[in-house]
């Protein structure tokens, strides 16, 4: 079994190639929440249902997020009644926030839901929460504390950031079965995603950084950011922002010690050795996932690493 940590696009892609070289059953993801938010008064999971789209073979190629062929009657209904519609949400995709919402409301856990979409929508890989308490991840800017949704869609990124917080992590739990699949996983991945807010909220909730830290098996990171860019979203950005390396080393040292494989770029190739100086064996491959083929190649080259 492989667990993998997943925030939103760049994780999905990895995750629909790894679900077309091994068995998607053996696959079990653990999302990120810490982007959730309301809209609309609904529960939204961006991170969690662009995993579940990508893996039912539902998302939108372009986007990478929402739902292919989807509609937007009532967001251009809502902007006719001049009401603020800056989150994007499809129809068909609005779908899935009411059948969540309503059964959140009947006081089912965010995992349990999780659970029932993913069946319905006929996935066969596990997806979960990283945690059924609520995290948000806020971002400081000189506008002031900004609810994530809040800085990247309404805002685009466009505030330079200051520090990240994550409200709620102290007293978070983690979700049914996550322990254990970090404890039980012949090896760990931590896909493609921005290291500050889509790994870094999963590492922040009580019990998972400690399970990662007396894992004896493989864990394997993949870098996010080629060349000094974000391949997707405001990863680079945010880390010069906080006085990071925007590079694939940068990322690196960001899981020092509980990381013993990471895989970069081509490009990034004259940073292996400084990667292995940190304690983890470098694997450099092309990682840039600009077709199904490119994605299996990438997810065969993580299973070679960990073999």
């Amino acid at each position: 079994m492989i667990a993998a940590l997943a925030g939103g696009v760049g994780a999905a892609r990895f995750l629909d190639g790894l679900a077309r070289v091994i068995p998607p059953k053996d696959i079990f993801v653990i999302g990120n929440t810490g982007d959730d938010t309301e809209v609309y008064g609904l529960h939204v999971s961006p991170d969690l249902d662009t995993v579940t789209y990508t893996l039912a073979g539902l998302a939108d190629p372009i986007r990478g997020w929402g739902l292919k062929g989807d509609t937007f009657y009532n967001l251009e209904a809502r902007r006719r009644l001049g009401v603020e519609s800056w989150f994007q949400i499809g129809d068909r995709d609005l779908a899935t926030h009411i059948f969540r919402t309503e059964l959140l409301r009947l006081g089912l856990k965010l995992s349990a839901v999780t659970f029932a979409v993913r069946r319905k929508l006929g996935v066969r890989s596990f997806i979960t929460p990283m945690s059924d308490d609520p995290v948000r991840t806020m971002v400081e800017t000189r506008a002031g504390l900004l609810e994530f949704q809040d800085y990247f869609v309404r805002r685009r990124a466009r505030d330079a950031v200051r520090a990240v917080h994550f409200h709620g992590s102290e007293k978070a739990k983690p979700a049914p079965g996550v322990l254990g699949a970090i404890r039980n996983a012949d090896a760990v991945v931590f896909c493609p995603s921005n290291p500050i807010i889509s790994i870094g909220p999963i590492l922040e909730v009580h019990g998972i950084r400690q399970a990662l830290l007396r894992r004896r098996g493989p864990t394997v990171a993949i870098s996010p950011i080629v060349g000094g860019r974000a391949l997707k979203g405001p990863a680079a950005k945010m880390m010069r922002g906080l006085k990071l390396s925007a590079s694939a080393l940068g990322v690196a040292r960001l899981y020092q010690g509980i990381v013993n494989v990471f895989v970069l770029d081509n490009e990034d190739q004259a940073m292996a050795s400084k990667i292995e100086s940190l304690g983890m064996k470098a694997v450099v491959t092309d990682t840039i996932m600009s077709s199904l083929s490119k994605k299996k190649a990438l997810a065969r080259a993580v299973m070679k690493a960990l073999d």
